[in-house]
Order: C-alpha cells, then sequence, then structure tokens
C-alpha cells in the first residue's frame, strides 16, 4: 500500500458520534449545492471509501446504498441556487453543510468538514484539507452529497435535454456554455457566476 501523500489525520474525538461533513456542487453554473452529513457505525465498517470523484457513477450508486443502510445516521441538504446567487457560493455552501447536519437523526458530538473552514455550526469540530481521501465519514458525506447532485441534474437533463446536464452535471464545459449561448439561462442558472453575468450584461 502506498503512503498517504497527507500527514497523519489528528482527530481530538475519541467517542463515536463523529459526524463527517461534505459539499457537492460549488463550481458548476446550475443548480443547488448539496452537502451531507455521515456518522458512520464502527461495528459495520464498509470498503472503498474515498473521495467520490475517484468513483465511477455504478460504484458510487453501490455505496451509496451501502452507506444508507450501514451507516449510524445520515442526512443530505441543499441551499438553492436562488441561495447560491443572494449568498454567495461560499456562504451558501456552509448553510447547505449546517442543514445536513441539523437534519442528522442523531445529534453529533464532533464534526470532520471536508475543506478548510468549518461552516458556522454550534457542534464543535475541525476542517481537514481533502478530508474526502482522508477519513472514511468525509468521503462517505461526499459520496451522498454526489449521487444526489447528480441525479438532480440528470433530472434536470430529462426536461431540458439540449443543454446535456446527464453529462456535465452543471459545470462549464464547452458544451454546456455552447448551449447557453444559443438557448439562454434556465431559472435554475446562478445569476452570480461569471459566465451567466457577463451574458445577461449583453442582453
Amino acid at each position: 500500500m502506498s503512503e498517504s501523500p497527507f500527514p497523519q489525520l489528528i482527530i481530538d474525538y475519541q467517542g463515536h458520534l463523529l459526524a463527517g461533513v461534505d459539499e457537492v456542487g460549488r463550481g458548476p453554473l446550475i443548480g443547488a449545492v448539496v452537502a451531507a452529513a455521515v456518522i458512520l457505525d464502527p461495528l459495520r465498517p464498509i470498503a472503498g471509501l474515498t473521495d467520490s470523484k475517484k468513483l465511477t457513477p455504478q460504484r458510487r450508486a453501490e455505496l451509496d446504498v451501502e452507506i444508507r443502510d450501514k451507516a449510524l445516521a445520515f442526512a443530505v441538504a441543499e441551499a438553492s441556487h436562488a441561495e447560491v446567487d443572494e449568498l454567495n457560493i461560499y456562504h451558501a455552501t456552509h448553510l447547505a453543510m449546517r442543514r445536513a447536519i441539523d437534519a442528522l437523526p442523531l445529534i453529533p458530538e464532533y464534526l470532520l468538514v471536508d475543506g478548510n473552514r468549518l461552516p458556522g455550526h454550534h457542534v464543535p469540530g475541525q476542517a481537514v484539507v481533502k478530508g474526502d481521501a482522508r477519513h472514511p465519514a468525509i468521503a462517505a458525506a461526499s459520496i451522498l452529497a454526489k449521487v444526489a447532485r447528480d441525479a438532480q441534474m440528470v433530472a434536470l437533463d430529462a426536461l431540458f435535454p439540449e443543454y446535456g446536464f446527464a453529462r456535465h452535471k452543471g459545470y462549464a464545459t464547452p458544451e454546456h456554455l455552447d448551449a447557453l449561448e444559443r438557448l439562454g439561462p434556465l431559472p435554475e442558472h446562478r445569476r452570480s457566476f461569471a459566465p451567466l453575468k457577463g451574458q445577461l450584461e449583453l442582453l
């Protein structure tokens, strides 16, 4: 097994009510930012948990089912595209994270949050850079959030197939930018993001 490129993760908590928290959807031009919080069961470990971006869609879907079955608690929440525009993506991301933590059916005693900032929740915790590759609870949260947001994009694709959402998941790919140029933005597009902002200023 190769050595981890990250320093050892030292966690200032020893109990089992530790919630991993992560989000998906900071970068896309459309839709909600989705966050998840997961309290894993130490007696029911799940093999193969890692950064959701490193997994195939099929493997993510399989792990999503297993996490929901085996975790002590989990919750998925979001901040809408309108909240992203109103608050900015940074604050909307933290809002989605706080909503996921608050929606957990068990109250966590400690949080491990992916990234370099805590979301401003009253439960103590620590931020972990590249946390989804360093702790299974954060990886589990990243998988639930990714599967949920991708499903939203597939549903949007069914309504507006000409935009290609099932393929690019709302990110600023050439295909998506070309569709925006030809067809204009949908109500779900984030007006505050640069490509939309520039386009709207030209109208």
